[in-house]
C-alpha cells in the first residue's frame, strides 16, 4: 500500500462518492485526512480511501483550484 501523504492520489471506496478520484490535501491525525479533487472537499477516514501509486505536486492545504489544476496537469481529471 502506498503511503498516506499530502499530494497522494486516492480512490474513495465508501460513501456516496465511492469510486471517484481524490487527492490528500492535509493530514489531520492517524485516522483522518482532508481530501479534495473530483469529490467535495471534506474530512475523510483513511479507511475509506485507497491510495494509488500516483502523486501530484501540491502544497499542504492547497485550494480546490490548485488541486484540480494539478489533477488536470497529471491527466487524472
Amino acid at each position: 500500500m502506498s503511503a498516506i501523504e499530502v499530494g497522494r492520489v486516492c480512490i474513495k471506496t465508501l460513501g456516496r462518492e465511492a469510486g471517484k478520484t481524490c487527492v490528500i490535501v492535509d493530514i489531520l491525525d492517524k485516522n483522518f485526512v482532508v481530501v479534495d479533487g473530483n469529490v467535495k472537499r471534506r474530512r475523510c477516514n483513511i479507511k475509506h480511501i485507497e491510495p494509488t501509486d500516483k502523486k501530484v505536486e501540491i502544497e499542504k492545504g492547497a485550494s480546490t483550484e490548485e488541486v484540480k489544476l494539478a489533477l488536470d496537469t497529471a491527466g487524472l481529471l
